[in-house]
């Protein structure tokens, strides 16, 4: 740490203090402090220098500019005189006084600087050191240095009473900026106190609106899974019904007969579709779904969905494809959840594409410890702005091919919500005219607390 005298000033009486107080002021504002620094820097200097100068004479205060990792600070350094210490205990008719007064010094030097350091020896204090930061944009060089000098020299002392006028002056000055800061905090009091009011308010508005919006979700909840259980049962007789004509148990009917049936049978088959839907939906919000942990093996489970979804490839035009890479022999979760989502993850594809193939694969990360069911086609594609959409309740995108397939727009969010109760995820990249990829990811481990004991105590 580098250091440059400015200034020297014995402390021998009273009137030396003035004098310190003065230049302290002077050298504070030469080298660019605020006056609030200024008014700090003069007071903690005259502070430490009044308890110097009440433990005798032939102390030194020097004013010194120092450098400390890049940053310039104003050094001020007071020693007493030969002999002498700042004692933090004094003795004899003035106990009282030499005791408190160098301790409320330091302390002031404390609060008032960015750093004070005394130099203790048996009890009593050789030396205090203070240091004050100059402001970041002040650097001063040698000639500036040379110049602050220049004018220090040139710049009078004023006497005792011009000194306390400017004292005076400082503690008008401190007091009003005081008196505004009060007036500010009592306003900025009144104004968190208001906004305080306008927050209960709004949290108590928010918390009836949650309550009425679970009410309502309760409310839906029941009413689609009453309304579903209520459908299941004519559509069951329609179904059933339009099947038996079909089988001719009745007669044989006509052309135009046959056609009619086909129509209602079809109908019926898609409300049907639509009902299940609706119904897995209320239960997963009414937390009535449970998941049942179980080892999955992924050739297994690929061997039942190409079965199942074999009566829907048109193979002439379309091939479906499974293809498990390296994976894990077996892994825990679901079966039957996992098979729900990518058989409605296969027939969508299967829907909306006319030629090409579908590839259903599984690929592991070791890494993040996931298996990732892939289902990629060469279809119609999806646009960046509907990519979104798609995951939305009774939300379809507008296209021929869906006019001709029309769906329920439920499939795709059961399987979000299917997904999470795997603690899984489903995502979807998808270029318009090149096809689609939905992707299921799921941990190769359950959560601990999803593992349920067995009735022989043992985990599943």
């Amino acid at each position: 740490m580098s250091l440059h005298r400015i200034l020297n000033v014995a402390l021998d009486s009273d009137q030396d203090v003035v004098v310190v107080r003065q230049r302290a002021r002077q050298i504070s504002e030469l080298l660019g402090f605020s006056p609030q620094d200024q008014v700090r820097v003069a007071t903690a200097v005259s502070e430490i220098a009044r308890a110097a100068c009440h433990q005798g004479s032939g102390g030194r205060a020097a004013f010194l500019l120092g450098r400390n990792l890049g940053r310039q600070h104003l050094e001020v350094a007071i020693n007493p005189g030969s002999g002498q210490r700042l004692s933090s205990r004094g003795a004899g008719p003035d106990e009282g006084i030499s005791r408190t007064l160098p301790e409320l010094a330091l302390i002031s030097a404390h609060r008032l600087m960015d750093s004070c350091e005394v130099e203790p020896e048996q009890g009593m204090v050789t030396a205090v050191t203070m240091r004050k930061a100059l402001p970041p944009h002040v650097l001063v060089d040698s000639a500036r240095l040379a110049d602050i000098s220049t004018r220090l020299a040139g710049s009078p002392v004023s006497n005792t009473l011009q000194e306390l006028e400017q004292q005076n002056h400082e503690l008008l000055s401190t007091l009003a900026e005081l008196r505004e800061r009060q007036e500010d905090l009592l306003s900025l009091t009144r104004e968190l106190e208001d906004t305080n009011r306008g927050i209960v308010a709004l949290y108590a508005e928010i918390e009836d609106k949650a309550e009425r919006l679970r009410r309502a979700d309760e409310m839906k909840s029941r009413f689609l899974s009453n309304t579903s259980h209520e459908l299941r049962t004519p559509l069951s007789s329609i179904r059933a019904l339009a099947q038996l004509l079909l089988d001719r148990m009745d007669g044989d009917l006509t052309v135009e007969q046959e056609r009619q049936v086909q129509f209602i049978a079809k109908a019926a088959n898609d409300l049907s579709e639509l009902v299940n839907d609706l119904l897995d939906l209320a239960k997963i919000e009414a937390g009535k779904v449970e998941v049942h942990l179980a080892p999955v093996v992924v050739d297994n489970l690929f061997r039942a969905l190409k079965g199942m979804m074999r009566p829907l490839v048109d193979e002439g035009r379309v091939e479906l494809v499974f293809e498990s890479g390296e994976v894990p022999e077996f892994f825990d979760s679901d079966e039957g959840k996992i098979s729900q989502i990518l058989r409605n993850f296969i027939s969508n594809a299967l829907k909306f594409t006319e030629r090409g193939a579908v590839r259903v694969s599984a690929t592991y990360d070791a890494q993040q410890d996931t298996i990732a069911f892939a289902v990629a086609d060469t279809g119609i594609g999806i646009s960046r702005d509907n990519l979104q959409l798609i995951f939305e309740e009774f939300s379809q995108i507008e296209h021929p091919l869906q006019r001709r397939s029309k769906g329920t727009g439920l499939g795709l969010p059961l399987c979000r919500k299917l997904a999470d109760l795997l603690h899984g995820s489903v995502d979807v990249t998808s270029t318009v005219g090149e096809g689609s990829t939905f992707t299921l990811t799921l941990p190769r481990n359950m959560p601990q607390e999803l593992r349920q004991p067995s009735q022989d105590g043992t985990e599943p």
